[in-house]
């Protein structure tokens, strides 16, 4: 394992907070960071991949920096809006997550370059361009290090040009993720021919994502099919976009196989990849398979291991609770709100399992799968040779602006053939 020297922590930790963490945390010993740094170190490593464990409790976050700081890996905490955004299900949101991450890697020691990524800022319609004007200011104000604008749900053109229209609001510095295709599983895949439409029209607008998410085959949530990611098909617009250095974001890891992560990893241009179902099942001490699919038991209720995760009778709560809401188990997600409190008052010993249990499945997860050991120092590394917060742009423009007005968009998404599936509500 290639120790991070003192030095090179202290030197990193002076000059690679962005001005956001430096603002908030002025005394604070934790290396909060860019997600472009983050991206940087997996393309260093290569055929590695960042975990961004969505931190639906704090059990979750402190067993995720846990288990980096043991695999010396750098890591991404990230919260999604349904999750964390202004009509949240989590108690953990947009505007704290960063709070409870800084005080948890001072409270440990934690030494492994973190960011904090705010997933999946939906844009669904106009108000919610004119909403995001000011909302995702303020969330860089409350410590967002990297960010997902994801206008996935409109169709191509109204993607593209809602990412421009929001891309003065994300600081030059930090990260950035687009999407193209939500994610519903084996219908309405991405195409090579949407992702290059989005990828081409932002670099015509010197936009240079670190990662671009796709339809891949997989779902949020509990994934009850084999259908699962489609390497292939991932592999193939990733290589596409080759000439925009743009790397892959994977969302909707839970229940897909710990071999088809590993293709993921060894075959495409991934160096993100999103486990949040996961996580919230482990730290409730719900049984699950190897890579973290909920079990059922006949009846099809989530079978609770004893004496692990939650406290019996607060797992007893939490289940009476679901049913006098009605809530089938796509819904217990929406138990982690009412609960945090309830969670958060367990006795130690309750809580440290917890935390430890998703600590053994992250390490195991970014040690023998995503292949992400040793990456916290050449994130550090990259700091240091830089000497900055910002390393700069991913990419540089090879599109011309004048080929990509908004009329020339609106008209050049008439040629794209594609599927979008059907519509619904597909996030989690």
């Amino acid at each position: 394992m290639a120790d991070i020297s003192s030095k090179d922590f202290d030197r990193a930790l002076a000059v690679g907070r962005p001005p956001n963490i430096q603002t908030l945390f002025p005394n604070s010993r934790a290396l909060l960071v860019s997600g472009k740094y983050i991206d940087m170190a997996m393309l260093a490593k290569g055929n590695s991949i960042c975990m961004a464990a969505n931190g639906r409790n704090q059990m979750v976050i402190r067993g995720a920096l846990r288990a980096a700081q043991r695999a010396n890996a750098v890591l991404i905490i990230e919260i999604a809006k349904s999750e964390g955004g202004a009509n949240a299900y989590c108690a953990v949101n947009y505007w704290n997550m960063a709070r409870i991450v800084d005080s948890l890697c001072n409270e440990m020691g934690i030494r492994i370059p973190v960011a904090i990524h705010a997933d999946h800022y939906g844009i669904k319609n106009d108000k919610d361009i004119q909403t995001a004007r000011t909302e995702i200011p303020s969330m860089f104000d409350a410590g967002i290090t990297s960010i997902a604008i994801d206008a996935s749900h409109m169709p191509d053109d109204r993607n593209l040009l809602a990412s421009i229209a929001l891309n003065p609001y994300v600081p030059d510095w930090a990260g950035l993720e687009t999407e193209v295709g939500e994610i519903k599983g084996k219908l309405g895949l991405s195409t090579k021919e949407e992702a290059l439409f989005l990828i081409q029209g932002l670099n015509a607008h010197d936009i240079f994502p670190n990662w671009i998410a796709l339809n891949n085959g997989t779902t949020h949530g509990i994934e009850a099919s084999d259908q699962g990611i489609q390497v292939e098909l991932t592999a193939e617009i990733h290589a596409a976009l080759v000439p925009y250095n743009i790397s892959g974001a994977q969302h909707g890891t839970s229940g897909n196989s710990s071999d088809r992560l590993r293709r993921i990893a060894q075959e495409t241009r991934t160096t993100k990849a999103n486990v949040a179902t996961a996580l919230q099942m482990i730290s409730w001490g719900v049984e699950v398979n190897d890579y973290g699919n909920a079990i059922l038991d006949s009846e099809g209720r989530f079978k609770k291991v004893e004496g692990e995760g939650v406290a019996e009778e607060v797992w007893a709560q939490m289940q009476d609770y679901a049913q006098s809401q009605g809530w089938k188990k796509g819904d217990f997600k929406k138990l982690n709100l009412p609960f945090e409190s309830k969670l958060l008052s367990q006795p130690a010993e309750v809580r440290n399992r917890m935390a430890t249990r998703v600590e053994t499945f992250v390490y195991k997860m970014l040690v023998d799968v995503f292949n992400a050991s040793d990456t916290a120092p050449l994130a550090i590394d990259a700091i240091l040779k830089a000497g900055s917060h910002d390393p700069g742009p991913k990419a540089e423009r090879i599109e011309t602006p004048e080929a990509w007005t908004e009329a020339k968009i609106i008209e050049k998404a008439k040629a794209i053939t594609s599927n979008k599936g059907p519509a619904g509500d597909f996030e989690d």
